[in-house]
């Protein structure tokens, strides 16, 4: 039996990391801060199950997501550039997610 803390990859994970988390560091233009929270907010949310936050966690999520965040940016800033850039475009450099995020906005606001 595989102990829960073994460095050994998931089943169904690439290289160990879930496929919805994208790669940041050797884009072009480099990584927004935008980019970067909205990569800490999805760690977040996979690694505590917290999908829809509520005023109970409310505190803890937004913490958690401010910490990743700077440190994602340290860490950005400390590595050396990459070769290639990275295999996908983060869901904000895509049209189709940004066109749905401004849908889901329009709809919000016009409630």
């Amino acid at each position: 039996m595989r102990n829960s803390l073994s460095p050994e990859p998931m089943r169904g994970y690439r290289s160990g990391m879930c496929r919805n988390i994208t790669e940041l560091r050797g884009l072009e233009p480099a990584a927004t801060a935008e980019e970067i929270e909205a990569a800490a907010r999805q760690y977040i949310r996979k690694v505590s199950g917290v999908h829809k936050v509520s005023d109970t966690n409310h505190d803890a999520f937004e913490k958690a997501v401010e910490q990743v965040t700077a440190t994602t940016m340290e860490l950005l800033a400390a590595l050396p550039p990459r070769r290639q850039p990275p295999r996908t475009v983060p869901p904000l450099r895509r049209p189709e997610v940004r066109a749905r995020m401004a849908a889901a906005k329009g709809a919000a606001s016009g409630s």
